[in-house]
């Protein structure tokens, strides 16, 4: 038998009743959710951050950074929107290395499944209950969306999943923004179809259901970079990238025309600390044209505790276990100076 059924998990319904959230938190959800959507439809002009570590690993240190995270925000909170990265949930190109809280709570030991959908679940708790932020994750799994569904404030579906039609079709049902985020092949025509099919409305089968979604009006383009056939990365922020993306969404009849930069991943190389300058050089793109200012509502920057990385059993507290990250130092400059510049 090539797969050995382990045990059967919660369905979401059941996870929410035996842990859930108090008026408070729905209260200040509902509230973040009107915000956000209201940047998207640009009725807000307050400059969008999806900022946090590659992957939320050890809860004590990802709420240390949140709390550090919440005091800036107060700070700046007429200029950014700030949606902290909790990404519970780990893409991994050859299935090999850490994968994530979900799959192990304690990245020091075994795989859990059970454990890790639970601690998902208050993570993203703590950090709305104690921090009134809604998170963003990444929604590598399609099934695992009802876990959070009333937690999360923003939704990223990677490069590797956007030519999946049930990502897709899932994310019509979604009612926050969704990022698509291009291919790593960089075919922008991959990512408008995602973004078509997300805003659109479909029936199809979810979670042994036969569903129907509304469509979702906000979901958008995330620029990442991408790599050529040799494997270079090539990046895609830059001011003619932009516009040539600005063009297509409007022969494209889509509604709420926006874009995300990542400025990791293949737009930085995965050079932790050029993000600083990928940052900056996207605002200077938006103050050069309104229309392109318009058009690019945030950045997405992966950032931790401490510079770089560590592999898996490393003691640097803070420091991602998965991709490099901008250190905290650096981080708090760097929001500060964005804005100054938005």
């Amino acid at each position: 038998m090539g797969t050995v059924f382990y045990s059967k998990l919660p369905i979401p319904k059941d996870l929410k009743e035996q842990f859930p959230i108090g008026e408070k938190e729905i209260a200040t959800k509902e509230k973040r959710d009107r915000e956000l959507a209201d940047i998207f439809k640009g009725k807000d002009d307050r400059f969008v951050l999806i900022i946090g570590p590659c992957s939320a690993d050890h809860e004590d240190a990802v709420m240390d950074y949140l709390e550090r995270l919440r005091k800036v925000q107060d700070k700046v909170t007429d200029k950014i929107f700030i949606v902290p990265r909790v990404y519970t949930n780990k893409p991994r190109t050859t299935g090999a290395g850490y994968k994530g809280m979900l799959h192990q709570p304690d990245p020091d030991k075994p795989e859990d499944m059970l454990g890790g959908i639970i601690a998902i679940r208050e993570l993203h708790t703590r950090v709305l209950r104690d921090l009134g932020f809604t998170s963003a994750d990444e929604m590598l799994y399609t099934e695992n969306y009802r876990y959070l569904s009333d937690l999360l404030g923003y939704v990223a579906v990677g490069a590797r999943s956007v030519e999946n039609q049930q990502h897709r079709l899932v994310s019509s049902g979604i009612t926050i923004p969704v990022g698509m985020k291009n291919p790593t092949s960089g075919d922008i025509t991959v990512m408008m179809n995602s973004i078509r099919a997300a805003q659109d409305p479909h029936r199809f089968i979810y979670r042994g259901w036969e569903v129907e979604s509304e469509g979702n009006s906000y979901a958008h383009a995330i620029l990442r970079g991408c790599v050529d056939r040799f494997g270079q990365s090539i990046p895609n922020y830059h001011y003619e990238d932009l516009k040539q993306l600005l063009d297509t969404y409007q022969e494209s009849g889509l509604e709420n025309p926006a874009v995300i930069v990542d400025t990791n991943h293949n737009n930085s190389g995965k050079r932790w600390d050029e993000q600083v300058r990928i940052a900056k050089d996207v605002i200077h793109s938006r103050n050069h044209s309104d229309d392109i200012r318009n058009f690019v509502k945030g950045l997405m920057i992966e950032s931790y505790l401490v510079d770089g990385r560590q592999d898996i059993g490393g003691t640097t507290y803070g420091q991602s276990i998965t991709d490099p990250c901008l250190g905290w130092e650096k981080t708090e400059q760097l929001i500060y100076d964005i804005a100054e510049l938005v």
